[in-house]
Order: C-alpha cells, then structure tokens, then sequence
C-alpha cells in the first residue's frame, strides 16, 4: 500500500494548475529559529579556539553569519518556486553531484582529519555527500511518482532505487563518511516504505545491509578499534574514546539548567565543539532542558516535514517532503547519540546548528523545497461559459444581433 496516498487528503492531479498560498509558519519558524541558535551556539563554543588559532574570538562567528544570511536567502528564493519545475533538473543535478563525488575519491578532494570529504574551491570548501543527500531525494520522489503502482515490482521498482543509493554510499564509503552512508541508507528505507515497496523486498535488504556494515566495520583496522573504544570509552579516554569522553563530561557537568550561555567549560578539552559536538556545548551551558528543547525543536520540524508531506497535492510532492523530513531527522538523531556515545563518532554534523557552510546551504535550499510543498494550492478561478436557453429574451437578441452583422 502506498502510505503517502492512503493518508493524503488532496486527490493526485490536485494543484497542478494552482496557485500557491502561504508556506507553514511553524515550520519557517523552527527553521529560522534553529539557524539563529546554531549562529549563537557556534560563537559560545568556538571564540576560544578561534582566538588561540586565530587571535580573533570571532572568527567562526562571522563566517558562520555570512553563511546564516546566505542560507536564508537560499531558503526564501527556493520557497518561493514551484517544487514541480525541480522534476526537470533532476538527472542534471544527479549528474552533477555524482561527478563531484568521484572527484573527492579520484584524489581531487581535500583531505582533512584523514578523510577527502571536501572540494576546496578557492577558501570555500564544498562537501558534496550533503549534496548526494538532497540529489537522492530529487531522483527517488521522481522515478517511485513515475513508477507509481510498479514500485511493488522487484525489478522495476526496488532494484534500481537500490543501486543508485548503493552508488553514493559506496562513494561515501571511499572518503571515507560512515556517518553520510547511514543516513542515505535509512533516508532511502523511509522514502521506498512511504512508497510502498514490498516490506519483504526491505527487510531483505535491512539483513544484506546489516551483514555487509559488520563486514565493513571489521575490515577496517581503525573501524573496529573505533568500536572498541566506543565499547570501553573509560579505558580509552585518553586516546580513541577522548572526544566521546569529553562529550560525555560537559553533558554530565551541565546537570539539568547547564552552566549558562558562554560559561561552559569543555569548550578548553573537547575537540570541533563548534562542529560535530555542538550538541555537547549545549548540554553544559543550557543542561538537560535545554537539549530537551532542541530535541522537540527537531521533532516539531519533522512532524510539520510530514504534515506537508501528508498534504502535498501530488506523490511527487509527497515523497520529497517525506525525504527531507527524514534526511534532517534521521541526521539530527545520529549527531545527538552520537555526542552522548550512544553511538560510535559518525562525523555528522547537526542540521542547521553546527558550524559549516556547505551543510547549512544545502540544508536551507532542501527547507526551502520542503516549506514551497507546505504551501497550499488554491484552484484558480477560470471563466465559465454558461449556455443560454434557446427561449430566452438574451438568445433570441444573440442571434438577431449575429444575423445583422452577417447581412452587413
């Protein structure tokens, strides 16, 4: 069964010829208030290092604000167009961010922190598996709204789905990005189920997928001694389990109110505070209730994501927005986890808040499509002609009047 059109109110054909009405306010909101916080949160964990590294406390801060501006703009541009006219750029896009991704693994990328992630253009580094994230989406909403019924069809509507995910997770694979890989796998899980791919087909493919990530893990010296840390983060805090390991103590030292805002201290121990461990800064200067609040925060964006999606007036519409929605959620759980060693060091960053210019970009144009779909589509008044009856006064002066200027 299809769940996007079981659940969806409007029928399929419904707003192609529409306009568009007003994006979700709650969801603009929590977009826009979550940039704003990430820009705050970034200079509190960041002025320290950006003042040893820099000699300028707000180094990270003005560039982050430079990127803050940017993405807004990207978002309201984005809103404001019509999510159909995307389905025309879709191979090009996917073209374009796969030929960037081989470029990373080609030796074209730049490497940093023994990973080549990033494309470095000029000062601006480009990291093209956030890019592959929203590309996958574009290209998986278009071929399953395509395929339509045919989606149940192993060969026609799973097999191809599959191996394009496939391709970008094994290009992730080779930079490598573990974290990037988890999350196309289960963002491209939730969009074949919302679709209505056979569930034996995916729980096949959950098995095959959970076998190959142990083969992956244990094939790789420093994968498996990453594990092991992870199991014994204690007994490792000095080496593998440091970052873990500090994380952990600024959630445990921020207690249930934190320290304040600008206070905390593991800003001193804790490496990239202001990127993948943001989260950890939060809990010691605002404690538990505040990484409760971000928690809601990020449920509250995904609920509004798939309300869109619930609402959206097509399939197509339908799937992209169920696709972002679990893209920005499925990433935010994993860097959460992650920062309080639920889960081994991934390397995600945390949608909207941690520091970086090509994460937050893509992150506001995929907010953007998602708020244009949250508009509703209002049908636009055409003229009817009503027919006149033969009888009537109007007909008989019609065609009196049509009769004169045909003698003329």
């Amino acid at each position: 069964m299809n769940l996007a059109r079981f659940f969806r109110r409007s029928s399929p054909d419904a707003g192609v010829h529409a306009k568009m009405g007003e994006v979700d306010p709650v969801l603009a909101a929590v977009i826009i208030a979550l940039i704003g916080f990430g820009t705050v949160m970034i200079y509190s964990a960041s002025a320290i290092e950006a003042t040893v590294r820099f000699h300028d406390p707000e180094y990270f801060l003005k560039r982050q604000a430079v990127f803050a501006g940017m993405s807004l703009v990207v978002m309201w541009v984005v809103s404001h167009v019509d999510y159909h006219r995307i389905r025309k750029l879709t191979y090009p896009i996917l073209a374009l961010v796969t030929g960037l991704m081989l470029l990373t693994v080609l030796g074209f990328g730049a490497r940093k922190g023994g990973a080549a992630r990033w494309i470095s253009v000029g000062p601006i580094l480009i990291q093209p598996a956030e890019m592959a994230k929203l590309a996958l989406i574009l290209w998986l909403s278009y071929s399953l709204a395509k395929k339509a019924e045919k989606v149940k069809s192993f060969a026609i509507g799973f097999v191809p789905h599959v191996l394009m995910a496939g391709v970008f997770i094994l290009l992730c694979l080779k930079q490598p990005d573990f974290g990037s890989a988890v999350v196309i796998s289960f963002m491209t899980f939730t969009m074949l189920f919302v679709a209505g791919a056979r569930i034996s087909f995916l729980v096949g493919a959950l098995i095959v997928a959970g076998g190959v990530a142990v083969k992956l893990v244990t094939s790789k010296a420093y994968r498996w001694a990453r594990v092991q840390a992870f199991l014994d983060i204690a007994g490792h805090r000095q080496d593998l389990a440091y970052q873990p390991f500090q994380s952990v103590m600024s959630f445990g030292s921020g207690g249930l109110f934190g320290l304040g805002l600008g206070k905390g201290l593991q800003v001193l121990y804790l490496p990239e505070a202001h990127n993948d461990f943001i989260a950890a800064i939060i809990g010691e200067e605002l404690g538990f209730i505040g990484v409760l609040l971000l928690s809601a925060t990020f449920l509250l964006l995904v609920s509004r994501g798939v309300r869109a999606a619930l609402r959206a007036p097509d399939d197509y519409g339908s799937y992209i927005a169920f696709g972002i929605s679990a893209m920005i959620g499925v990433q935010a759980l994993v860097n959460m986890s992650v920062a309080m060693a639920i889960l081994p060091t991934k390397g995600l960053t945390l949608p909207f808040v941690s520091y970086g210019g090509s994460s937050l970009l893509v992150n506001a144009a995929a907010a953007g499509v998602l708020l244009n779909i949250s508009r509703p589509r209002l049908p636009v008044d055409t003229p009817q002609t009503v027919p006149l009856a033969v009888d009537s006064p109007e007909a008989s002066v019609t065609v009196v009047t049509a009769a004169e200027e045909g003698s003329a």
